[in-house]
């Protein structure tokens, strides 16, 4: 039996964590090869829209916070710890069938990880991922942040149109 009814752990729908340490694997080689290929602010454009780019961020998303000072790096370490967290708890509460909230959740626990690693080991997060149009830039990312992204996106939908249906059922 997949669930144990004392804390109403479904441990069959922890099997998509394999989804968070494909994230989190990617994520940290990636970082690692920019890291080792480019000098800091060095950028080599692939497109015309987009450059890869080696680039920290001690803020959020958008650089948000990032000249704060440096109590931001613990602050989002914190944050992070406990949304990792209820992540995990809520993906184990979740029934197997779930499964696109299940990877859902994955993805978004593994961008998480992927960029608290970053946090505590080198107080800031490494993006390199660098769209613009002409002179306009979009804020670097890095593919933790993709997949926090698409995660969010694939929990709009569920919550849009797949948990309405699963309620009606």
């Amino acid at each position: 039996m997949s669930q144990t009814p004392s804390t109403g752990f479904h441990w069959a729908s922890l099997k998509w964590l394999w989804v968070t340490i494909v994230v989190v694997a990617l994520d940290y080689f990636t970082k690692q090869w920019i890291t080792a290929e480019f000098a800091y602010a060095e950028s080599k454009v692939i497109l015309p829209i987009f450059n890869l780019t080696l680039l920290h961020n001690t803020g959020a998303a958008f650089s948000f916070l990032a000249n704060a000072g440096g109590w931001q790096r613990w602050f989002f370490t914190g944050i992070a710890v406990v949304v990792s967290t209820v992540i995990f708890v809520w993906m184990a509460k979740l029934k197997p069938q779930d499964r696109w909230l299940l990877v859902a959740l994955s993805l978004i626990l593994g961008g998480a990880l992927g960029n608290l690693y970053d946090r505590l080991v080198y107080g800031y997060v490494i993006d390199f991922l660098h769209f613009h149009w002409e002179e306009h830039f979009f804020p670097a990312f890095n593919l933790a942040d993709t997949a926090i992204s698409i995660g969010a996106f694939m929990m709009i939908v569920d919550a849009l149109f797949l948990a309405p249906k699963k309620s009606a059922e």
